[in-house]
């Protein structure tokens, strides 16, 4: 017999931080794959980051796991995103080197002791009155653990489409899991199908690229704070520098759009062979020509996939049309009138299970010790599915232990956002992470992510002492400075006047810097100008990314005091209803005081407050405060 704490099964990117952040809690793990050299693959866009996605990073990164280091040690380009804006929506994005990341992945997870590593195809779970007690695979071979975690991407019974033709893959050149969604159905949990896509690769050297536009990345001066370093992932101290490379642009034009129009009778979408829902944020190309009509052109980045390949990935150009078809269509764009094509675009049907059926430990509720993460979710893009994946492995090893598992508010992060919103919501697509889905942007910003979660991963034993040391010695920096900024005043001297006229500011009387920095125009480099000299740099002049994440933070709290007092103010009003637990044996059949549609729903999801039955799509306001009534006044009738 072959027995484990846990098993994970699959090792992409939710697979990879479910094992590791379950080895470190000590507990003893198989991870299993299809292809061992394919662990943390980027078989998308080799990019982390971007919209809302930053935001998981850093959060993955203050409870401890691994993304944002894996990312900051093997990235070509890093690049700031809307720095221009205010902080809620910047956004950090770093082209990474696709064979570097899963080689530093790979390497992390070997040099886990307590990370069994198996290639092989898990065809079936084991399961005792709804207990979970192990998996089988395609040998025969059955392990046991009291947890297992299903990873499993677009593999689960993955279909590949390239024009009119099919062939089961859930990755191309890589084998479907065959045999698991049965499994899954056995165990009384539905499927459904969901589908996404990948542009070609081609081969940069048969591009002309004087004729694309260089999208370069960030140096060290374009940083908006005056320390001079680049901005990373990772809260920690060591930041590596690595070489930097552009990314560049082009753009579809009539010509590309006429070559798709011509083909639709081709598209395996558009002729109703695939059936499953994809993206609505990431459409194939011909998607985008057909829903988008009347725009003339839709722009098309050139991004290279590793430092020492000359295979390049084409964003934006996703498509499931026939080969030759996408060829006509990639020299129709400039630059790329003679690319060589190394690999065509294609889209992927695959298995997943409703969220819905998850509780927010990411465990089902009908098969206890089973947990789910990443696509087998329902969701897109590696950022969401290694944040599950995290989640998972730490629950995975709580429930092993008999231990209370960790379920973040959404008010506390984009994690408890995008893990709500899965569970809560019946979704019909893959759901990607975007900044609007928080209704608390403002204060789950990704600057401040080692704030709200950091002391939660110290505590559940993944953040290591010098780390959380680091954030406590952040955290006195800061009030250590915003004292020195009330304290410090800025005269109306013709130097000062001078420096702020240029800037469209004034200076009439003496005024603290703190209330200087409150003015838009104004921050620590015009501080710096009117010779204010920040006391952090008195302690920590050689660690000038500390001293950056001091003043970000301390700008950031002065400049938008009263908007964050405003939102922590609808956190606590949405937290009364969060504190209203609903009994787990109500009956909604019998509580006629409440609409049939909302009855349906809340025996379906069983919301466990009355804050997550009101996030539930469908469920009326009304019905909501009904429940409260009949719950606080226990006239209900238990199941």
């Amino acid at each position: 017999m072959y027995n484990f704490d846990v098993i994970v099964v699959g090792a992409g990117h939710a697979g990879s931080e479910a094992a590791i952040a379950a080895s470190r809690l000590g507990a003893k793990v198989l991870l299993t794959t299809l292809n061992i050299d394919n662990i943390a693959l980027m078989p998308c866009n080799p990019a982390i980051g971007g919209p809302a996605k930053s935001n998981l990073v850093r959060e993955i990164d203050a409870l401890g796991g691994v993304m944002a280091d894996v990312t900051d040690n093997t990235y070509m380009q890093f690049k700031m995103l809307n720095s221009s804006k205010g902080p809620a929506v910047r956004a950090l994005r770093a082209q990474s080197d696709k064979k570097e990341y899963k080689y530093f992945m790979r390497s992390l997870i070997e040099n886990e002791k307590n990370i069994t590593l198996k290639q092989t195809q898990i065809t079936g779970l084991l399961a005792e009155n709804n207990i979970i007690t192990g998996v089988e695979d395609e040998l025969g071979l059955k392990y046991y653990a009291k947890s297992v975690i299903l990873t499993t991407g677009t593999s689960l019974e993955g279909k590949i489409y390239v024009g009119l033709k099919s062939f089961r893959a859930g990755r191309l050149g890589e084998q479907a899991a065959i045999g698991l969604s049965e499994s899954l159905l056995k165990l009384d949990l539905p499927l459904k199908k969901l589908k996404t896509g990948t542009p070609a690769r081609v081969d940069n050297r048969t591009i002309d690229y004087s004729k694309l536009i260089v999208q370069p990345p960030d140096e060290p001066d374009d940083n908006p704070y005056y320390s001079g370093c680049l901005n990373y992932f990772s809260f920690k101290k060591y930041h590596p520098k690595r070489v930097q490379v552009p990314c560049y642009l082009t753009k579809t034009n009539e010509n590309t759009h006429k070559i798709i129009k011509e083909n639709l009778d081709k598209s395996p979408m558009y002729q109703g062979m695939i059936t499953g829902i994809g993206p609505r944020y990431c459409p194939s190309i011909e998607d985008k020509v057909v829903r988008f009509a009347h725009n003339p052109s839709h722009h098309i980045f050139i991004e290279p996939e590793g430092s020492d390949t000359y295979e390049t990935y084409v964003q934006g150009f996703s498509t499931s049309l026939p080969a030759e078809v996408q060829i006509k269509m990639l020299h129709s764009l400039p630059g790329l009138e003679n690319v060589s094509v190394i690999k065509p675009a294609y889209a992927v049907e695959y298995d997943s299970v409703p969220a819905v059926e998850l509780n927010h430990s990411l465990m089902t509720k009908k098969i206890k010790g089973l947990f789910l993460a990443g696509q087998i979710n329902g969701t897109s893009g590696y950022e969401e599915a290694a944040a599950q994946g995290l989640i998972a492995g730490i629950n995975a090893v709580k429930y092993a232990g008999n231990e209370d598992m960790l379920e973040l508010e959404r008010s506390s992060s984009y994690i408890g956002t995008l893990i709500d919103d899965l569970v809560t919501k019946d979704l019909t697509e893959p759901y990607r992470m975007l900044t609007s889905r928080s209704e608390y942007r403002l204060i789950l910003r990704q600057d401040n992510a080692d704030f709200r979660l950091i002391e939660t991963g110290y505590k559940l034993g993944l953040v290591k002492n010098e780390n959380h040391q680091r954030f406590l010695d952040k955290k006195e920096a800061i009030e250590k400075e915003i004292e020195k900024l009330k304290e410090i005043k800025i005269s109306p001297s013709p130097e000062n006047k001078e420096i702020l006229s240029k800037i469209g500011e004034n200076l009439e009387t003496g005024q603290s810097a703190y209330a200087l920095l409150k003015r838009p125009n104004i921050d620590f480099k015009i501080l710096h100008s009117l010779n204010y000299k920040p006391v952090v740099e008195e302690k920590y002049a050689d660690d000038k990314y500390f001293i950056k994440e001091v003043l970000e933070q301390a700008e950031i709290l002065i400049k938008y005091d009263g908007y964050i007092k405003r939102q922590a103010e609808q956190v606590n009003q949405a937290e009364k209803l969060e504190k209203i637990k609903i009994p787990d044996d109500i009956d909604y059949t019998g509580l006629k005081q409440i609409s049939t549609e909302t009855r349906e729903i809340l025996t379906k999801i069983r919301p466990k407050t009355l804050g997550q039955a009101l996030r539930i799509g469908g469920v009326k306001p009304a019905d909501i405060s009904c429940l409260m009534v009949i719950i606080e006044a226990k006239k209900y009738i238990s199941k």
